[in-house]
């Protein structure tokens, strides 16, 4: 019986393990070619949702408002996926304000819900995102305004 299994263990160490290697796209340590994938990441095609509820369900969705501070002319990247190289889906200028619902575990970056700007003339309602109030558990946000992922290091917590 061992002979069997020292017979079998050393046939498969036989095998052609290179196989593998060729058998990976754009692999370079199978030599292959690297044809269209961009230099970047392979983040850059992940999206991430922003989860709500965080705190349970006797608190608000999203428990604390924060500000974009001293982000320049460019403003801050809202990004879909908390990675420097995820697709960029809006900026936020200086002094906008966001809810920020959720952290990421490095806690580089906040995952937020983005405040629309109130009315010119003050006489209407702004829209309502639906995260100042308590929801059952957590959740991805899906309403009706903007969530993604911004830099911790550019938001000012001003609520919460």
């Amino acid at each position: 019986m061992r002979i069997v299994l020292a017979l079998a263990l050393m046939l498969a160490a036989c095998s052609k393990s290179s196989d593998v290697l060729e058998e990976l796209p754009n692999s370079s340590l199978a030599g292959a070619a690297r044809e269209d994938v961009p230099e970047t990441r392979l983040e850059s095609t992940l999206t991430r949702p922003v989860t709500i509820g965080e705190d349970g369900p006797r608190l608000d969705a999203c428990g604390a408002m924060g500000q974009a501070a001293r982000v320049g002319a460019k403003g801050l990247a809202v990004r879909a996926a908390p990675f420097a190289d995820a697709r960029e889906i809006a900026r936020m200028g200086d002094g906008d304000r966001a809810w920020v619902c959720t952290r990421s575990l490095d806690q580089k970056w906040l995952g937020v819900v983005i405040a629309p700007p109130p009315p010119a003339d003050n006489a209407a309602e702004p829209a309502d995102c639906g995260v100042a109030e308590p929801v059952d558990r957590k959740q991805p946000y899906d309403g009706p305004c903007l969530s993604g992922w911004v830099s911790s290091a550019a938001i000012r917590l001003i609520a919460g």
